[in-house]
């Protein structure tokens, strides 16, 4: 229990998506033909991976990532809730829900309040999400 081994936990658990979208997205950019032609140009991996290939699966990942703080609110939360999250004095949604389980039938805010800061800070990263692909997604820009 606690919050150093609950970040280790979730990195672990979500890495292999990251991965997997940043090989899908640079073996679909490395193939396209103004890739070829700098390689054609004599440009060097490194100029061509750094100026052309990282900056076109960056966006991916930040939009994926944006997207995935919510996930990762809710399993932080739901670590603490079930107590091998942050462990108390130290303030964390998922327990001070837990903690307010007790009072719910006569205090309900006591366990409510911190589950609605959890539902809005959820859905304004899910926005933020959706409001970044939007920006950066060259397919909506056509559009």
């Amino acid at each position: 229990p606690g919050v150093e081994n609950a970040i280790i936990a979730i990195a672990i658990a979500l890495w292999p998506s990251y991965a997997r979208l940043a090989r899908a997205e640079t073996l679909n950019v490395k193939n396209n033909d103004y890739i070829q032609a700098m390689r054609v140009l004599g440009a060097g991996k490194m100029r061509i991976m750094a100026g052309h290939i990282m900056p076109l699966t960056l966006s991916s990942i930040i939009v994926r990532m944006s997207l995935d703080m919510g996930t990762i609110i809710l399993t932080a939360a739901g670590l603490g809730f079930l107590g091998l999250g942050a462990q108390p004095p130290m303030p964390e949604w998922g327990l001070m829900v837990s903690d307010g389980r007790q009072f719910l039938v006569d205090q309900w805010w006591v366990s409510t309040l911190p589950g609605v800061a959890i539902l809005v800070v959820v859905m304004g990263f899910n926005l933020l999400g959706d409001g970044i692909r939007d920006v950066l997604d060259p397919r909506q820009r056509q559009a």
